[in-house]
């Protein structure tokens, strides 16, 4: 293996183009001695990497492996939805990728022309770089002798990776929000930091989703690209997929359940803190209906003229009061 002194110089937004052997041998190469490489081992393939490229080297990429004008415009614009398309002898897929920071996803997509003698992975945007894909290859030269099959199973592996912390940081954070759902006193956040989880996972689950279907057709193939052993790896690709797609959904649930919760329990306290208010209402109601009778300056009331009618008045008053107390007491009222 060349070291990095020795490698050609390559555009910026080259971030790999290696020639591999039958025997999983690398060498470094620029982007114009692809053909070369190619004519002198024709058992082995070539692997390019890009990030943002310009168009200059993607029309040189598309002159020296003749990739489709649809394929590579797409990979021009970016912004396509997940899907796998077959051109002639070669493949097309776009797949969507993401990064998690702060409770919030960073969304990219990684573009794959796969052919049978080169594989050329193009990103955009959020996503992390397949060189833990590149390394984990050359570590298996076995694997690696299928081909390009075997270095796109590396590339989806690792971007399907990439989805698990994701979904377990959102686990731990929808956990630490239960804590304040059931907190005594309302946090108006609560329910913001809630609906932005949901809407995060929601478009996490349009990401995840449609990797189910590319990895089916992938290991379901027979257009010859992939051969059977590597087909297997698709397949546990697609499992792992298709837990982290239920674990999403799940999740999804718990969060629209949690909203429910948060709500339904602001709506019981702000009943309860209605009744408590009503209990004491009464049980002023009560003296201030006594004193309001009081209040209005009638000479002829018998009950002014009594000794003890002031304190039996007293009395009574207090009597209504607590036997109100009791019966908003028992009533849980208070």
């Amino acid at each position: 293996m060349r070291s990095m002194s020795e490698r050609p110089n390559l555009p910026p937004c080259v971030i790999n183009c290696a020639a591999y052997s039958r025997d999983g041998a690398r060498r470094d190469i620029s982007l114009e001695a692809i053909s070369d490489a190619l004519a002198v081992d024709e058992g082995g393939f070539v692997w390019v990497g890009l990030y943002e490229p310009d168009e200059h080297t993607l029309d040189l990429l598309q002159e020296e492996f003749g990739l489709h004008d649809l394929a590579v415009e797409d990979a021009r614009k970016a912004h396509q939805r997940p899907k796998i398309e077959l051109y002639g002898q070669s493949l097309f897929i776009a797949i969507h990728t993401a990064q998690a920071a702060d409770r919030h996803i960073r969304f990219g997509e990684t573009h794959l022309f796969v052919g049978p003698r080169y594989l050329v992975s193009v990103r955009h945007g959020a996503s992390t770089s397949y060189a833990p894909a590149r390394a984990r290859m050359e570590r298996e030269p076995a694997l690696l002798r299928h081909g390009p099959g075997a270095a796109l199973y590396a590339v989806l592996d690792l971007a399907v990776d990439d989805f698990v912390p994701i979904v377990e940081e959102f686990n731990l954070a929808l956990n630490a929000l239960e804590q304040n759902i059931f907190a005594e006193d309302f946090r108006k956040n609560t329910v913001q930091e809630l609906y932005d989880l949901k809407r995060e996972l929601t478009h996490l689950r349009m990401a995840v989703g449609p990797m189910q279907d590319i990895l089916g057709q992938l290991a379901r193939s027979r257009d010859g690209l992939i051969d059977g052993e590597i087909q297997l790896y698709f397949r546990d690709v697609l499992d792992h997929t298709v837990r982290i797609n239920e674990s999403t959904d799940t999740l999804r649930e718990m969060l629209t359940a949690a909203v429910s919760v948060n709500l339904a329990l602001v709506t019981a306290r702000q009943g309860e803190i209605v009744k408590r208010l009503g209990a004491w209402a009464a049980l002023l109601a009560a003296p201030t209906l006594v004193a309001s009778w009081y209040g209005m300056n009638f000479i002829h009331m018998p009950e002014l003229e009594g000794r003890w009618s002031y304190p039996v008045l007293l009395g009574a008053v207090a009597l209504v009061c607590t036997v109100l107390y009791r019966m908003f007491k028992r009533a849980r009222w208070l």
